[in-house]
């Protein structure tokens, strides 16, 4: 096992790579740069990421090589000289090919560069939005799978009866409802929207926090962030419990369990003695999937609406203000995490399954 995942460390490289490559040049691609911001905000202007295509198609936009004008949309009348002051700046004086590997040479010490427009390091932000986000995830796959593998279980067992049949009424509702809808009923019922006001609507924690003792900052964090994680956990267990239920159903109607309810093993101890372990294989494999996937984009609108300032919400503001270093600076770390999260999966399928053997597997 140890060289399987020595096998898979050094392959995250090219992946991690080849993530960041596609990526780099893409975003490059795209209209509206960070210097075309910066001078819509010395302008007192706001650049749309559509007027630079606009501006290329209607000539606006020209290549400094076949003319004396501004290359960027918005620059005219301004002096060249403090165009090429701003390329520096951003670092866009140098090929894009050189900057990747820049880029790619500082990441490899974590060194992510300064934010282009909030002045601070992106490290520094990204350590301080971090703990939100996780936060945010770690609660909502936890309750999901808490919820989703009984209740999976349970609609396997009983599978087409009324309990099953009305459960999955439950699920499909679920399922076709954005988890951001049921985030605004939520507001609209308990967060002082229309009816009840027991919830607070803003933020992680109260204002006076760090005045109250330990057990009351729990309850206080708990109080505040329960509609957010109610509203991502509704949203998102209907997949992984309707997931647990096929398999369950698809091992139970195997030989080998036949045969253990054949030698009058309990209907407990065949369930989760032998099935269970041969069923959660695909469950357990869907945990990174599922956190990733709760990081990346789940709770980006939950957090725009519940105003939690997470990496979400950073990715997003930064996207649209073409604030590249904080841009791949997310990636890079949720790259990683992400890669990290699906090895140490791989590596728990042995502990469920010991019949896994990934020595054997790699001879």
């Amino acid at each position: 096992m140890i060289a399987y995942a020595a096998r898979r460390i050094m392959l995250m490289i090219p992946t991690l790579l080849a993530i960041m490559v596609v990526n780099f040049f893409i975003v490059q691609a795209a209209p509206g740069g960070p210097i075309e911001q910066m001078i819509a905000r010395l302008k007192g202007n706001e650049i749309a990421a559509t007027e630079r295509i606009t501006g290329a198609a209607s000539g606006d936009l020209k290549s400094p090589s076949s003319t004396g004008e501004a290359q960027y949309r918005g620059a005219r009348g301004l002096d060249p000289a403090f165009i090429k002051e701003l390329e520096k700046q951003y670092g866009f004086d140098k090929p894009p090919l050189t900057r990747f590997f820049l880029m790619m040479k500082n990441y490899l010490t974590f060194d992510l560069g300064n934010s282009f427009f909030r002045d601070r390091r992106v490290v520094d932000l990204i350590r301080d939005k971090l703990p939100v986000s996780i936060s945010i995830g770690l609660w909502t796959t936890l309750i999901t799978y808490l919820v989703s593998i009984p209740l999976g279980i349970r609609k396997a067992v009983r599978d087409g009866s009324r309990f099953d049949v009305w459960t999955s009424a439950v699920i499909i509702v679920g399922y076709a409802v954005p988890s951001f809808l049921f985030a605004v009923l939520l507001i609209v019922l308990f967060a002082g929207g229309s009816y009840f006001s027991i919830f607070p609507l803003r933020g992680l924690f109260s204002d006076n926090w760090a005045a109250f003792d330990w057990p009351h900052r729990i309850l206080d964090y708990l109080w505040h962030i329960a509609l957010p994680i109610a509203a991502l956990v509704i949203g998102g267990f209907a997949t992984l419990t309707m997931l647990t239920k096929n398999c369950f159903l698809d091992e139970v109607n195997k030989q080998y369990v036949l045969t253990a309810r054949a030698k009058g093993l309990t209907e407990r101890r065949v369930l989760y003695g032998h099935v269970f372990r041969n069923a959660m294989l695909l469950v357990v494999a869907g945990f990174p999937a599922a956190f990733i996937g709760i990081l990346f984009t789940g709770s980006l609108l939950i957090e725009v609406i519940f105003s939690l300032d997470g990496l979400g919400l950073l990715g997003f503001e930064a996207a649209i203000n073409r604030d590249y270093p904080i841009m791949f600076g997310a990636l890079y770390v949720f790259t990683l995490i992400g890669l990290v999260l699906k090895l140490i999966s791989d590596l728990t399928y042995m502990l469920i399954d010991p019949r896994i053997d990934f020595e054997r597997r790699a001879a």
